[in-house]
């Protein structure tokens, strides 16, 4: 497994756990279809929130919002109607999240999580 990808699943683990303390239902991770993926479907009280995970080791590149463009906002949405299309879930509103994870190699994570990103 390459850096980048072990980095990622790492990312994903620590957005996952985070979501889940502040009392969130994860329903799905890394699902896909023909125009991408989702890192994390999760439940949130009434919404289905469709999250972004960006992980970085340091903030030598920008900080791991900063790649979350306008482009892949517009991609997210699609994505998150593909899932309530596919699906059988119930859904009664739908909100798309970002957490950013600063992971650096000798030190704690960092964790941020914005909610409702448009």
């Amino acid at each position: 497994m390459s850096h980048n990808a072990e980095l990622g699943r790492r990312g994903e683990q620590l957005a996952v756990e985070h979501l889940e303390a502040r009392g969130m239902q994860v329903l799905e991770r890394n699902w896909r279809c023909r125009i991408g993926e989702i890192d994390i479907v999760a439940r949130d009280g009434h919404d289905t929130v469709f999250v972004e995970v960006k992980t970085r080791t340091s903030g030598d590149y920008g900080h791991p919002f900063e790649a979350i463009t306008p482009l892949k906002l517009a991609r997210m949405r699609r994505l998150a109607i593909a899932w309530c299309e596919a699906t059988d879930a119930p859904v009664s509103r739908i909100r798309i999240d970002a957490v950013a994870v600063l992971a650096p190699i000798e030190a704690p994570a960092l964790i941020e999580h914005l909610e409702g990103i448009n």
